[in-house]
């Protein structure tokens, strides 16, 4: 499929570093990991040695320094050949990563994004409860604030890289219930007394993406581990999840369009009375509806990315590239298995587990329904 995007010659080779990379170190272990559940740390440390694990980082900090839209390229390529990998370099670069950069101190940023960008480290980042998903602003994660230290008890569930992660940016409560002002972000290294992973979520589909619970027993942080000041903690989740939103949408246009690829390939070859599939009008006009929303998802998502470049207002954008990508994605492969038959349902081919994958774009850093809330009141501002 031809990009609508205007890609430079350095785009270019971005877009063929991440595919080789892709071809030569994901492809031929997809099933493996996805049926063991396996998250291969050390495939992290490799795509650090190729700057995807700090895309976004600036080289003063050992980053890659570039902008969204080579950022969008490097996930797309990857989830195109596999959704679970995509899932884990988005969370690492948009979440945990970029929280330090967009808010952390030099002295914080020094320590943490040059481990985090080589891949030497795993990041990860946590909001989510097991009780408070979109309503964040009822945590019960809480930190209680002990002369120059907090000691933080609670849970987060639902964290990418919840157990392998090296550190972690957490929001957890420091004032009052529904208060916006009353939660607070912390950098929290593994290894820290109090603080632990706990159950690992056994999930239908991206089983390659470790997904975990971390816990919090009597865990003390220096004022030090502060991100920002006390009490920013949810107004800067809501800035980075506007980013992490444009990363999903790429996420879900690289699952999107591996599908759509399968497809292609499948209906060529697949021969039915006497003709491949490709002919039949029923199945070339399913390639065509695959085509066009794919099309209308990039340029939402490119849109989107652009605007972040230039540090506009992009929260309407985002939410939109999101929205519509994600459930793009689930439509798109849920007719790549159609496409491929009785051979789509099996893993033999790749289009099941695109299938598997896509649904958690639906899911993850907010629902469809949340993003068509934000939109919403973005449209009716003023």
């Amino acid at each position: 499929m031809v990009s609508t995007a205007q890609h430079t010659d350095n785009h270019q080779l971005i877009r063929e570093s991440a595919r080789d990379f892709a071809e030569t170190h994901i492809r031929p272990y997809v099933m493996e990991w996805d049926e063991a559940q396996h998250f291969p740390v050390d495939l992290f440390h490799q795509m650090g040695e190729h700057g995807f694990m700090g895309v976004l980082v600036p080289e003063a900090y050992g980053g890659a320094g570039l902008g969204y839209q080579e950022y969008i390229t490097v996930i797309e390529e990857i989830a195109k050949v596999c959704g679970s990998i995509g899932l884990s370099v988005a969370a690492h670069n948009s979440l945990c990563t970029n929280h330090i950069l967009t808010f952390g101190t030099e002295e914080q940023k020094h320590k943490y994004l040059p481990k985090l960008a080589s891949g030497q480290w795993i990041g990860a980042w946590g909001l989510t409860e097991a009780n408070t998903g979109s309503d964040a602003g009822r945590m019960q994660c809480v930190a209680v604030r002990d002369g120059d230290h907090y000691v933080i008890n609670g849970t987060k569930n639902w964290i990418t890289h919840g157990k392998s992660g090296d550190v972690a940016v957490v929001i957890v409560r420091t004032g009052e219930l529904l208060d916006s002002r009353g939660m607070t972000a912390f950098v929290v290294e593994r290894g820290t007394p109090g603080f632990h992973a706990g159950k690992k979520e056994n999930k239908l589909g991206m089983r390659a993406s470790e997904t975990a619970e971390l816990i919090f027993d009597n865990c003390r942080l220096h004022k030090s581990q502060i991100l920002g000041q006390e009490g920013e903690g949810f107004i800067q989740s809501m800035k980075i999840l506007d980013g992490g939103r444009i990363s999903i949408a790429a996420l879900s246009l690289g699952i999107a369009k591996g599908a759509y690829e399968a497809s292609v390939r499948y209906a060529k070859e697949r021969h039915q009375f006497g003709q491949p599939i490709a002919n039949f009008q029923a199945i070339s006009f399913k390639l065509a509806d695959m085509a066009t929303s794919i099309e209308a998802a990039e340029l939402l998502t490119r849109n989107a990315a652009d605007l972040k470049n230039h540090k506009q207002t992009h929260t309407r954008e985002a939410a939109m590239a999101k929205y519509y990508a994600s459930e793009v994605a689930v439509r798109v492969s849920t007719d790549a298995v159609q496409v491929h038959g009785g051979y789509g349902y099996t893993k033999d081919f790749p289009v099941e587990k695109f299938y598997r994958d896509s649904k958690l774009c639906t899911i993850g850093e907010g629902t469809s329904e949340i993003q068509k809330l934000v939109i919403a009141r973005e449209v009716l501002k003023g």
